[in-house]
């Protein structure tokens, strides 16, 4: 150890001596400390203009335009300078004859060059240390763990470059030579990941082999023994592999010889990756102080639950417009979405089925109007450079399993060891592919019974299957959109009391929505039993149908007013409503809070007056209420578009400032928490509105039907996957003083090492 650690000494007063070092720390630091005074500057400018700072740890140096992803970037540029005469300039001047001719072994020569290499890096990367603890001072309650873990892969990716700049610099005389094969090799590193994708076998060995993006997850606060471990296989190979080149240029072997030991070394290497590649092996440690890099604990939940194998199987139609994300060329890329999910259930497998059958997507019509499915899904085929023969047919896919319920699109099946499965979709977004949320309610699903939402039918109610505009198949059955719930974990369905039917006894949510006729007397009981019950009740309505659900809502101590809600303004009609959260609804929902804190509005186009009296045992919350001025009950004016309502008193029109459209009820009966909502309005709830947009106007109507069937759920479903920010949200420091920042990491820090680099050089002139 002794003699490395003088061989490391040596070599590093050698590296010191040179001004190629010094120019290297140099431009590193300024080009390092310019990237931290723009990113720093635009932080300091959103701060300046009055926007919300939050995650500032993340956003100065993680994340896809953070410092350290910056960095990592460029880094392997410099690398190769500092790399190239390692070696090669031993063999150049001859000075490794007489390294051969001591007493000193191929691995103390090459580890004690390594070794040295090792703290030049960690010199490299002190100025971002400087950085680190100068954000400590200027950045509130700083997330130094996730600091140090994007260091660390910094560091270790250092490391392996120089790892492989040793070798290369081992094989030639020339340290140009051995700059560009550095460079060389680290392009075939970094494009490796997309060669031979469509075989499996060969797109296991070149994902593991690939380096790009290797540190992206330390960066971003997540360690995996898979990511420290790839980098110290890759350390150890390159350096091995330059130990074996001194050693059989001191000692020549037979060609064999060296073959084998060549072999050997990189087989074991592959070996180890691909051992430290799969789920089963992998560990992982969370930085962030959020643990941000983490599965919510409502997602860890249901992952404790399920036990046995579990297999997702993506089925790929050819004809349909979202193929293209799951072609074997981009398997993996696809396996990140779920590796959240494998980490904490390693067995998971992962299939893919190809085929093609006829789908929705018009632009197949106008691409190829003449041609078959058959001879489209070729011609795609041809296109993408895939084997046609791969895909099955349309007879073939059907006797696997029957697609046509989800339209022949993209979809994948998630099925448990025990035979139970369920549907993952993906939506018609900007986002498209599901979140957390969408995947663990999928999952759910598989380890606990879904709440299951009954529609009354048989009175002309908004229809759950229609897409008409007063219709609510957007929030119910729409598999294209996200936040439906049936992609929420619900079980949704529709039921008719005709003929003397009953609501059965598994239904958990009723929901009546605005009927146009009146209940029959059976009908009327059948709902009163069903509320004694103490399940849940959802009612919608709107003006001129008022009477038909008093009948239902009275008995609760509701009524419904005669009469429309009007609103003065000078922009919408005066039949639209702009309800406000109530202080009852920020306490109700942390959401409803942030939407009134931003200035969100529920839309509600036709609204009727809701009087209560509380009864039985029921807290009452007013949720949504009117504005507090220039809000009345309308009695006379029905024709909004071509007349002006205004306020006439006698004609027993009443100011309604302040007052709900939107009650929420709860009471203790039959041994239940019974949860009721009543809406004045059934129009906010609709396809129509759901998809409309205003001037100036942010709707929360979303929200707002989320957050009900939440709270119906008491919390269960949809999924709350929502993350707190963590306390690091303010920089200490104003813009102005940002041109000091600049001053001292890009002027005087830089002029320093100058200045030092300057009197090492003088010293060793003197002497």
């Amino acid at each position: 150890m002794k003699t490395i650690y003088k061989i490391a000494k040596s070599e590093l007063n050698m590296l010191f001596c040179s001004p190629i070092a010094w120019l290297i720390l140099v431009i590193f630091i300024f080009q390092v400390s310019m990237d931290y005074a723009n990113i720093l500057t635009e932080e300091l400018k959103a701060k300046a203009t009055g926007y919300s700072l939050m995650d500032e740890t993340a956003s100065i140096f993680s994340g896809f335009r953070g410092l350290y992803s910056r960095i990592q970037g460029y880094l392997y540029l410099y690398i190769p300078l500092l790399t190239m005469g390692i070696m090669s300039r031993e063999f150049s001047t001859g000075s490794i004859k007489l390294l051969f001719s001591s007493p000193i072994t191929n691995k103390q020569i090459v580890l004690g060059k390594f070794y040295a290499l090792m703290v030049y890096a960690f010199l490299l990367l002190g100025g971002l240390l400087l950085i680190a603890l100068f954000s400590c001072i200027i950045v509130k309650s700083i997330d130094f763990p996730l600091v140090l873990s994007g260091l660390l892969g910094l560091y270790l990716l250092t490391c392996a470059y120089i790892a492989i700049g040793l070798f290369m610099s081992s094989l030639t005389s020339y340290q140009v030579v051995a700059a560009m094969g550095t460079l060389a090799i680290l392009a075939v590193l970094n494009f490796i990941g997309g060669v031979g994708q469509e075989i499996a076998l060969v797109r296991d060995i070149t994902y593991w082999l690939s380096i790009s993006g290797r540190s992206r997850e330390m960066i971003n606060g997540l360690i995996c023994s898979e990511d420290v471990l790839y980098f110290l296989i890759v350390i150890a190979l390159f350096v091995v592999l330059t130990i074996l080149r001194l050693r059989f240029n001191r000692k020549k072997g037979s060609q064999a010889l060296r073959v084998g030991w060549y072999t050997f070394v990189v087989g074991s290497a592959m070996f180890l990756g691909y051992l430290s590649s799969r789920p089963v092996f992998m560990c992982y440690y969370d930085t962030t102080a959020m643990k941000s890099r983490t599965l919510t604990s409502n997602s860890q939940a249901v992952m404790e639950k399920m036990d046995g194998g579990l297999t997702i199987t993506t089925y790929v139609n050819l004809l349909d417009d979202n193929y293209w994300d799951a072609l074997p060329r981009n398997v993996n890329n696809d396996f990140k979405r779920f590796k959240q999910y494998v980490r904490f259930k390693p067995e998971i497998k992962m299939k893919y089925v190809y085929y093609y059958d006829k789908t929705d997507n018009p632009s197949l019509d106008k691409r190829f109007p003449d041609l078959t499915d058959k001879e489209r899904a070729q011609e795609i085929a041809k296109g993408i450079r895939m084997n046609f023969d791969r895909l099955l047919s349309p007879e073939k896919i059907r006797e696997q399993i029957d697609l046509s319920s989800e339209g022949n699109h993209f979809v994948r099946v998630i099925e448990r060891e025990n035979g139970q499965r369920t549907f993952l979709r993906i939506f018609n977004d900007m986002s498209k592919h599901p979140s957390e949320t969408e995947i663990t309610a999928a999952l759910k699903r598989l380890v606990q019974n879904s709440p299951k939402v009954a529609f009354l039918t048989g009175h002309e109610e908004r229809d759950i299957y229609r897409g008409g505009d007063g219709d609510y198949s957007t929030f119910t059955m729409s598999q294209s959109f996200r936040y439906s719930l049936i992609n929420q974990g619900f079980d949704t369905e529709s039921i008719s009391l005709a003929k003397g039917n009953t609501i059965p006894d598994n239904i958990d949510i009723l929901v009546i929505a605005d009927p146009q006729e009146r209940l029959t007397e059976w009908e009327i009981n059948e709902v009163n039993r069903y509320i004694a019950s103490g399940r849940h009740l959802l009612i919608t309505t709107k003006p001129g149908r008022q009477t038909i659900l008093n009948e239902v809502t009275e008995p609760l101590g509701v009524h419904f007013q005669d009469g429309i809600i009007v609103q003065q303004s000078e922009d919408f009609a005066p039949d639209l409503v702009l309800g406000h959260f109530t202080p009852e609804a920020e306490r109700f929902s942390g959401t409803f809070a942030y939407l009134n804190r931003n200035n969100f509005r529920v839309t509600a186009p036709g609204t009727a007056a809701i009087l209560f009296r509380p009864q039985q045992g029921f807290q009452v919350f007013p949720l949504v209420v009117t504005d507090s001025m220039g809000c009345w009950i309308e009695k006379e004016t029905t024709d909004f578009v071509n007349e002006l309502p205004e306020f006439h008193p006698k004609a027993g029109e009443e100011e309604w400032n302040l007052q709900p459209i939107v009650l929420a009820m709860r009471r203790q009966i039959a041994g239940k928490d019974q949860r009721i909502m009543i809406f004045g309005n059934a129009d906010c709830l609709s396809n129509g509105e759901l998809a409309r947009s205003r001037k100036d106007i942010k709707s929360a109507n979303f929200n707002l039907i989320l957050e009900t069937f939440r709270w119906f759920t008491n919390g269960e479903y949809p999924v709350n996957t929502s993350r707190s920010y963590g306390p690091d949200d303010d920089i200490r420091m104003e813009y102005k003083d940002i041109i000091w920042v600049k001053i001292g990491f890009m002027g005087i820090l830089p002029l320093l090492l100058v200045g030092a680099g300057i009197i090492v050089w003088i010293r060793r002139r003197e002497k």
